[in-house]
């Protein structure tokens, strides 16, 4: 079995006391270069794991400004195999950093369960979290990942009742992405208090990390849901920076929230082991 870096990357953050980070990515956006150059920057400036999505027509999930970004990245034609080509490209520059596909399932029917969890395998994804498959649906998706060392991370709502959030977990590795607000994807003042209700909730029924997402965007959200849980996940505040970005400045910008995000100055100083 290859390296278990979920596993690892969480071991790090609880011995290290700190508040855990995972930044999301529409792959593709705004090309695939400016991905390729991401996922080591971010790493750098202080993300723990990276949240690669497949751009997908039809967002249920997502809210406009993570909508403006998947539609962007499909009409310059990014597909389900130019995703994972470039995880293989990238793999290679972040050998400890989590690699986490976020995608609908759509794509990966029309793939193959089989042939998707092997090319996952292959390119160096360490977590999948398929958005729209309720875990009462997820084993089949669970039992071609499993045996390939894929960990199969569910998102929990606070609509999510008892009996699905026993059977989310009996299925899950890695973590568990909990899901802070009942809706869309998008940045928000507070950071929701069903949203930490929710964590108290899973806890009855999993000692795996949790991460919650959905409406963190700054320092001190990170910093409260981490007094519950080990990461916070950003996702629409990031992509926000980037579309507001010149192109040439979308990295450096980047950049710069992942580590005022993570509580760490930007540019790192120089020496500074990251």
């Amino acid at each position: 079995m290859s390296l278990d870096r979920i596993k690892e990357k969480f071991e790090s953050i609880k011995r290290e006391g700190r508040p855990g980070l995972i930044v999301y990515l529409t792959t593709g956006f705004p090309d695939l270069e400016a991905t390729l150059e991401l996922v080591p920057a971010l790493a750098e400036a202080g993300a723990d794991g990276i949240e690669l999505s497949i751009p997908f027509s039809d967002p249920l999930a997502d809210g406009p400004v993570i909508q403006e970004s998947s539609y962007h990245a499909l009409q310059r034609g990014v597909t389900p195999d130019d995703c994972l080509e470039l995880v293989s490209k990238v793999r290679g520059k972040v050998p400890d950093t989590p690699l986490i596909l976020m995608t609908y399932y759509n794509p990966v029917h029309s793939y193959g369960l089989e042939q998707f969890a092997q090319r996952l395998m292959e390119c160096g994804i360490d977590g999948v979290i398929p958005v729209d498959v309720p875990a009462e649906e997820a084993g089949p998706l669970y039992e071609q990942c499993a045996p390939r060392g894929i960990h199969i991370v569910p998102l929990l709502a606070p609509t999510s009742t008892d009996k699905s959030i026993k059977t989310a977990v009996s299925m899950s590795s890695g973590f568990i992405y909990c899901v802070s607000v009942t809706g869309i994807t998008g940045t928000r003042d507070q950071v929701s208090q069903r949203g930490l209700g929710l964590l108290q909730r899973v806890r009855q029924f999993t000692s795996l990390p949790l991460a919650v997402g959905f409406g963190i965007s700054r320092r001190e959200h990170v910093e409260t849901v981490c007094q519950e849980a080990e990461a916070a996940a950003v996702g629409s505040a990031l992509i926000r920076t980037m579309l507001e970005s010149p192109r040439n400045e979308v990295v450096e910008r980047s950049s710069k929230l992942v580590a005022d995000l993570a509580g760490r100055s930007w540019p790192p100083s120089e020496g500074r082991e990251l």
